[in-house]
């Protein structure tokens, strides 16, 4: 079981099993079984030239559980995001930025590594129309395909008259069922448990009826909710089927006279259905079977006539479903619900953010003794970290695994520690680590890189250049509703001033004890199709980095919310915002070129650091950590 899952489920002791070993494998025996089920008639309506084996579950997660866990199956690599397609001649994987260098470590020499985001990359649909022959079959599993996506590649395909097939019962399945030796895991149906009004701040009744104001309002007689996320917040339940996530396998339904809960028997409890049926003449939530999804689809389009809404996110296999006239493919009410917090939801992530940053104190301060004996390692220290993290009130588990990453594995941007590349934390290196926790009151990310001995003059300005571009995001006015991507080049100017850059987003919206990635708002030099404007009662991160391949990485990371702006004007009424810092640990003023900031940032900077004593120092004292105490005292002295 895992550490979440254990605790979530009634304790458990910190371990390092979450760190697995990534051995590089041979791909040959799984690529060949496979090729030969892309002919097999008995599994395919017709043989496949190419079949295409993505990252996400039937729900479209990010992070997904072991069971569903295709694509790593199949390739070794084991990042959160990528494609693999296979032909019966070629083995290719795409993935973004983030994972360059952890592919071309984990891939073997049977795969092809497709940089997405190059503009020299290709993307899958292109490649796949200049290298199949002309009528083509390409198959893949449509619970695994977004109806969006299935879509425009569907129409590309076109162009070379090759097709776009589902494959009904996913090939790869049907190999690692079978598989003896790295047999598949079993689907979780781990406990799932309401949480309480006091954390969410509104009732699962009151959501759902501004969920039918919406379906009124957009002419539908039906939502249909496949994001865990979604149906989790909706409900305001909390389970643990997937990682560090705190979601439970399910689907929801919504009409204007009924709410469908579809998960597995196995997961319902007393707690859950009480608190989805109450006593009083209020309605109740109708609780099917997970697999009964289809079939109450098909039952809906047969008795009603009007539209059903999907995400666009939702898999072609049950968009498909309903006639085309009557769905309405659009981001779901809930999603936009759910990322503008309510009051509740706000003090929560403040209230677990000062917490949060108490352990992360304890952590560094215990570093700056401890590492000078040579013993303490990524996973180690990761560790330890958890240790603290576990000691505080309302801690449920980790919100992803801990980038803990020493010198040249901080430049992997989501390099995830294992017993092959563990490295020592010394006081030459820089070392960066990226962490979060799962609270009851809400969801945690920071990154803070540090150097325990004397930084060079290049790691200094890199890590302050990258500094003025966190206060430059956290200081940025902008009017309401305002798209994400416009932001982005505030975090970077100070790097491409000098010619450097990084190749992530620079923010993304956190759950409410939810998932640490929550959309459908970002901020990027990509266009985040679905982001509905920046909102008062938003929360974002503020992350740029910098990272030099073989050498280093940094990243410092904090959580932001949007709030209301004092601006002498306001254009046309628009209603200008900015962001208020959420997090609130100390940023290691060693790695700072004073020479570098304006009177400005460093006012910032230091007022910032005094928020940090005001709000963690209380914490400390009350908790007892003395060293922790003089620790935050030291590193929040004013510079100028």
């Amino acid at each position: 079981m895992s550490v979440n899952q254990a605790r979530v489920c009634g304790g458990a002791s910190v371990t390092t099993s979450r760190y697995l070993s990534t051995n590089m494998k041979d791909s040959s025996r799984v690529l060949a079984s496979l090729r030969k089920l892309m002919k097999d008639r008995r599994h395919v309506r017709e043989p496949l030239a190419a079949y295409i084996i993505p990252s996400c579950d039937a729900h479209d997660s990010e992070y997904i559980a072991p069971v569903d866990m295709r694509r790593q199956y199949v390739s070794n690599f084991s990042g959160s995001a990528g494609t693999a397609i296979v032909t019966h001649d070629q083995a290719l994987l795409w993935t973004d930025g983030r994972y360059y260098n952890q592919a071309q470590k984990e891939l073997d020499t049977h795969w092809t590594l497709m940089k997405a985001g190059q503009p020299e990359t290709p993307s899958q649909s292109e490649w796949l129309v200049n290298n199949l022959e002309p009528g083509s079959a390409v198959g893949i599993h449509p619970m695994l395909c977004t109806s969006s996506s299935w879509s425009e590649m569907s129409e590309k395909l076109k162009t070379t008259d090759c097709q776009l097939v589902e494959v009904e019962e996913d090939l790869v399945d049907l190999l690692w069922s079978q598989d003896q030796e790295h047999p598949q895991p079993p689907r979780p149906e781990n406990p799932v448990f309401p949480l309480q009004h006091a954390f969410t701040g509104k009732t699962w009744q009151s959501k759902v009826e501004e969920v039918r104001s919406e379906l009124k309002a957009k002419s539908c007689d039906l939502l249909i909710l496949s994001a865990l996320d979604d149906v989790a917040w909706l409900l305001n339940l909390r389970g643990s089927d997937i990682e560090f996530n705190p979601v439970f396998f399910a689907y929801a339904a919504v009409s204007l006279k009924e709410v469908v809960l579809f998960i597995s028997p196995g997961q319902v409890n007393s707690a859950l259905q009480d608190s989805l049926t109450p006593e009083a003449m209020e309605e109740s939530v109708t609780i099917l079977h997970y697999t009964h999804i289809k079939e109450y689809i098909r039952e809906a389009v047969k008795s009603g006539s009007g539209k059903i809404w999907f995400a666009d996110t939702a898999s072609h296999g049950l968009v498909n479903l309903v006639p085309a006239k009557r769905r309405h493919l659009k981001v779901t009410p809930v999603a936009l619900m759910k990322a503008i917090k309510n009051e509740v939801e706000l003090q929560g992530f403040e209230a677990c953010h000062a917490r949060d940053a108490a352990a992360l104190c304890q952590y560094f301060a215990w570093l700056e003794k401890t590492v000078p004996s040579g013993q303490i390692t990524e996973i180690s220290g990761a560790d330890q970290l958890e240790i603290f993290r576990s000691e505080l009130d309302n801690f449920v588990g980790l919100s992803f695994p801990s980038i803990s990453s020493v010198g040249p594995n901080g430049a992997i941007i989501h390099y995830r520690p294992t017993p092959e590349t563990d490295r020592v934390i010394n006081r030459e290196e820089l070392y960066l680590i990226d962490s979060g926790a799962q609270f009851k009151d809400g969801t945690t990310d920071v990154t803070r890189t540090l150097h325990f001995g004397t930084p060079s003059q290049h790691e200094k300005e890199c890590f302050t250049r990258v500094l003025k571009g966190v206060i430059g995001l956290a200081t940025a006015v902008f009017p309401s509703k305002i798209k994400g991507n416009c932001l982005d080049s505030f975090a970077r100017k100070h790097l491409w001033d000098v010619g450097l850059d990084y190749l992530h987003g620079t923010s993304h919206g956190v759950g409410a004890f939810l998932n640490v990635h929550e959309g459908p708002m970002g901020i990027s030099w990509r266009v985040y199709p679905n982001d509905p404007g920046l909102q008062a009662g938003m929360i974002l991160s503020d992350e740029p980095g910098y990272y030099e391949d073989g050498k280093f990485g940094i990243r410092i990371e904090n959580i932001v919310k949007i709030v209301p702006a004092d601006t002498k004007h306001n254009f046309q009424e628009r209603n200008f915002l900015t962001f208020e810092t959420v997090t609130v640990v100390p940023i290691q003023t060693k790695m700072i070129d004073p020479e570098l900031m304006s009177r400005s940032e460093l006012d910032w900077l230091n007022n910032y650091h005094q928020l940090c004593r005001d709000r963690v120092g209380t914490l400390l004292r009350q908790m007892g950590r003395t060293e922790a105490l003089d620790w935050l005292i030291r590193e929040t002295q004013p510079i100028g």
